[in-house]
Order: structure tokens, then C-alpha cells, then sequence
């Protein structure tokens, strides 16, 4: 399988039919070389000190939001857990280092359902959680891609969710469908794109010091930190490929990468 990175947008993206990303999301399995036996979502609705991972074999529908349309409330995603397979990923984990532990009552937040119930909206892929740790940087990510690298060759996709930017300040998130996108988000973005299409790992990992207008693009980095799972997932200096390109709410980029 590849290994894929998705923005997530707002939970309106579930139910917004018009916006690009939304059609680019249900057509996400399709184009996929195959159904995946299960599917690591590195969520960036989900913070911890160390490595977590769901464990539950059912577990719940996250609404962790609030003031958006009744319609997503009533949305629930149904796909099966993974106990088992939590606890493998663990002792993979732990063989590279990297201590990790197991939440049984941890469900789906919105940066998993929201683009799992368009890409595989019958919910029959079981799917589990890990954790990202927004105190800890780019290269520990990538650490924990290496860590489950080898879960590619067994037809687990590992699939990352987040924003290529994501400064909801500037997001008109009430305002205009099409506002104008800043210079600065464009500039990231296009920086991020290269850099991931030339395979160019050490940049990117360090793209606190070297990427154009970084902190404005990101003020905060869980957003960012799901990209270098699957990033870490391939080997160092794979090309990565544009699987999607547009921007939402003038300030989001909404890209999507696959690494082969």
C-alpha cells in the first residue's frame, strides 16, 4: 500500500458535496491499488505525551466540535477496531525505541471519520487510531513512520490527516467560498509540494528553519506532524506524489501525497 497524507479541512468537508476536496476524497479508495486490510489514521485531533494507539474493538464517533450543522452530529462511522493489530503496532513501536501504549476506549475523531466516511464510507476497513505528540518534533514522526513501515507490505494503509497549512486565524471559515489565498500560504505550500516531490526528507523535517513563512503557516504544528508519518513510512528520500491541490477558506491548503 501506499502511504497517503490527507488534509482534513473543517468537519464540513463530511457534507459539503461542492467542495473539490470532498469529490477528491470519495474517489481516495478507488484509487488505491487495493482495498486495505486495516488502516492506521495518524489523526491531529489527537495529542498525547507518548504514542497512543485505539485499541477498542468498536469504537465511538468523536463530535469534538461545535457550532456546525446538525447534520454532522448525526453522523456516525461504524468501522471495526483492531485490538490485535494495536497491540502488534505497539511492539513494533517498542522494538524501534519508541514506548507506546493502548486506549481502549478511545473512538474516531473527526480528522479519522471525516475523510474514512468519504473514502470508505461503508465502514467495513477496520481502523485504529495513533496519536500524535505535539511536544515532540518532525523527526520523531518520521521515527514513528519507520517503526511502521513494514505494515505497508501486508496491504495496511497508513494514512496521515492533518493540514498542509493550517492558520485558522486567516480562514474564513464564515466569510466568502473563494477567498483570495495569501502570498505566504502559497509560498509554503508550493515549497512543501517540491520538497516532497524531489524526496527531499531532510528538508522537510526541518522545515521549522527552511520552509518560507513557517510558523505563519503553521502557529502550532499538530496540524503538520501527521504528514511526516507517512512520510517516514517510505524510504528516506522517496519521491512523494501530488494526489490532490487545492485551497479551502483562503488560508488552507488542502493538498493531499502519496508516497509509492
Amino acid at each position: 500500500m501506499p502511504a497517503v497524507f490527507v488534509s482534513h479541512g473543517a468537519p464540513t468537508l463530511a457534507i459539503e458535496a461542492h467542495e473539490p476536496t470532498h469529490a477528491f476524497l470519495q474517489q481516495l479508495g478507488k484509487a488505491l491499488p487495493m482495498t486495505p486490510r486495516a488502516i492506521v489514521c495518524i489523526s491531529a485531533h489527537w495529542e498525547s505525551r507518548q504514542p497512543t494507539l485505539s485499541a477498542g474493538a468498536t469504537p465511538e464517533t468523536i463530535h469534538d466540535f461545535y457550532g456546525f450543522p446538525e447534520a454532522l452530529y448525526r453522523i456516525r462511522y461504524g468501522a471495526p477496531g483492531d485490538p490485535a493489530l494495536a497491540s502488534r503496532i505497539r511492539d513494533l513501536l517498542g522494538a524501534d525505541g519508541l514506548v507506546a501504549a493502548l486506549d481502549d476506549h478511545r473512538g474516531f475523531d473527526h480528522g479519522a471519520w471525516v475523510p474514512l466516511s468519504l473514502a470508505y464510507p461503508r465502514a467495513d476497513v477496520p481502523v485504529l487510531q495513533l496519536s500524535v505528540q505535539s511536544a515532540l518534533d518532525a523527526a520523531h514522526h518520521v521515527a514513528l513512520g519507520r517503526a511502521l513501515a513494514p505494515l505497508r507490505d501486508e496491504g495496511i494503509l497508513i494514512l496521515g490527516s492533518g493540514g498542509a497549512t493550517h492558520d485558522l486565524r486567516r480562514a474564513s471559515l464564515g466569510g466568502r467560498a473563494d477567498p483570495p489565498v495569501p502570498a505566504d500560504v502559497r509560498a509554503f505550500e508550493a515549497w512543501l509540494v517540491e520538497g516532497i516531490e524531489a524526496g527531499a526528507t531532510a528538508d522537510l523535517v526541518a522545515w521549522e528553519q527552511r520552509a518560507p513563512y513557517a510558523r505563519e503557516n503553521h502557529p502550532t504544528h499538530e496540524h503538520f506532524l501527521p504528514l511526516f508519518v507517512p512520510l517516514g513510512a517510505a524510504p528516506e528520500g522517496t519521491r512523494g506524489r501530488v494526489l490532490h491541490r487545492t485551497f479551502a477558506y483562503g488560508a488552507l491548503s488542502m493538498a493531499a501525497f502519496a508516497w509509492d
